[in-house]
């Protein structure tokens, strides 16, 4: 009978160590859901963005496609719209494959609490067996009376109660794992409809992407037939280009002369202020040493110094007058508020608001081969960006509005100031600020044209000095 107790204690322990451990495993896959709703989030926030920027190009596309003649414009929005398209379609191929890896997980921590679960029931059918077998052999009661003194009888009570509770124990914990199970099958059942659904919008943007494809080479066929017209734009655009960098450049050979006339005068007050300091100094000491002269002097025939003379002996010298340097934060001849100005403009890098609250770049920095003639070749000194028709344009940082002005093929330029800096506003149509104002960042400065094609694009500019940078690593990312 004692060897069918601790036969069936042993049944327990095994029980209870088993849950233990059970609860030990589980406890890392907290850690891995979240590992993978990281993912999940990152991924979802990427696609939305994606998508905000496919219904901006669209809406603009629309716009430009209003025109009964293709232009540039045009192609430019479609070239945009089909890289922001691949993305999307490669993002949706990101996603099927987390939801792929989720499904995996899913399926292993089905499969390991299926086995879980029997290896619950097989102990519960041991204990269940050894429990009936102890029954069948000795009655609980006779078990206990059966101890040779009290204290045995206390033992032995506390062990039937403890493996009473083992076994309801073990049915909440089977319990447990059946409700994880079935929420764990349920996950995957709804994954796998996800998996579906993503499979399918795949597939609907990939035919958008097809008719994109279609539609830029009917766009090209057309520009193509119009090799003359382009020829002559292109003319044009370039002439607009020098006549726009020839008025920059003025701008800044204007600043800069400017502040290297200030710089002069300002060297040469200081020249002056220290030639007067030393002449005064000079002075003061003459009249210190005829004092002390004329004191020697009275005291030499025995008679009382002047009282006048004595003051002026006894005064002590002034120290000698001090050239100042020159304040090394000035670079460039900028004074004190340029300086800063400049400073924190250049900490800004990467964090400048778009001039425009939504558009996208349609041609970018540098030099590149023109979208249709072949052999030819382009260059832009800043970028530009569509937007929509009668967009507001806005100064991206604090500055100076230093000149406003209207020329062909660029509407109306505006060029702000930031120290040794300056941001160019090419392509508005109106201008609501003028020379000389002082103008905060995100303040609106005019809003954009729109070209006879229905492009609505403004062409914006950074410079340092006389080098031109490129705006997008300048422009917060989008």
């Amino acid at each position: 009978m004692y060897s069918n107790s601790l036969s069936s204690s042993r049944f327990s322990f095994r029980a209870v160590i088993y849950l233990a451990l059970f609860g030990l495993v589980w406890c890392s896959n907290p850690v891995r859901a979240q590992q993978t709703q990281r993912s999940r989030q990152v991924l979802e926030k990427e696609k939305k963005q994606n998508l905000e920027k496919m219904n901006q190009i669209r809406t603009i596309l629309k716009q430009t496609s209003s025109e009964k003649q293709a232009g540039l414009g045009q192609l430019k929005a479609l070239n945009q719209q089909i890289q922001i398209q691949s993305k999307q379609i490669g993002l949706l191929s990101k996603d099927l494959q987390l939801t792929e890896s989720e499904i995996t997980e899913l399926r292993q921590a089905s499969n390991s609490l299926t086995q879980d679960l029997d290896k619950l029931k097989d102990e519960y059918s041991s204990m269940i067996y050894a429990a009936d077998k102890r029954r069948q052999q000795v009655n609980p009661l006779g078990f206990l009376f059966a101890a040779e003194n009290f204290n045995q009888i206390v033992a032995r009570y506390r062990y039937l109660r403890q493996y009473s509770n083992a076994r309801q124990s073990q049915v909440r914990q089977m319990n447990n794992v059946k409700s994880m199970l079935q929420a764990k099958q349920q996950a995957t059942q709804r994954k796998r409809q996800e998996q579906k659904s993503t499979i399918g919008t795949k597939l609907n943007e990939g035919k958008k992407l097809e008719a994109l494809k279609e539609e830029k080479n009917v766009v090209v066929k057309e520009l193509s037939q119009k090799e003359t017209e382009l020829q002559t734009e292109l003319t044009e655009s370039r002439r607009a280009i020098n006549r726009l960098e020839s008025m920059i450049t003025r701008i800044i050979a204007r600043e800069a002369k400017e502040r290297a006339e200030r710089e002069a005068r300002e060297r040469a007050a200081r020249v002056e202020r220290e030639r007067i300091a030393r002449l005064e100094a000079a002075r003061k000491a003459a009249e210190r040493k005829r004092a002390q002269e004329a004191i020697a002097a009275a005291e030499k025939v025995g008679e009382k110094p002047a009282p006048a003379d004595v003051a002026k002996a006894e005064k002590p010298p002034e120290p000698e007058p001090v050239a100042a340097k020159p304040d090394e934060r000035r670079n460039n001849n900028l004074n004190d508020e340029e300086s800063k100005l400049a400073s924190s403009f250049t900490a800004s890098r990467a964090h400048l608001p778009w001039p425009v609250t939504k558009g996208f770049i349609s041609d970018h920095f540098g030099r590149k081969p023109h979208p249709v003639l072949r052999g030819i070749f382009v260059e832009n000194q800043g970028v530009d960006i569509q937007t929509n028709v009668g967009e507001g344009v806005r100064t991206v940082y604090d500055g100076i509005v230093q000149d406003v002005t209207s020329m062909p093929g660029m509407n109306n330029v505006v060029a702000i100031q930031h120290g040794d800096y300056f941001t160019v506003y090419a392509k508005l149509k109106s201008v609501s600020v003028r020379i000389g104002q002082r103008v905060k960042a995100r303040e609106s400065i005019g809003t954009v044209a729109t070209d006879k094609n229905g492009v609505s694009e403004i062409q914006f500019q950074i410079w340092k000095e006389f080098t031109k940078l490129n705006p997008e690593s300048w422009l917060t990312p989008r």
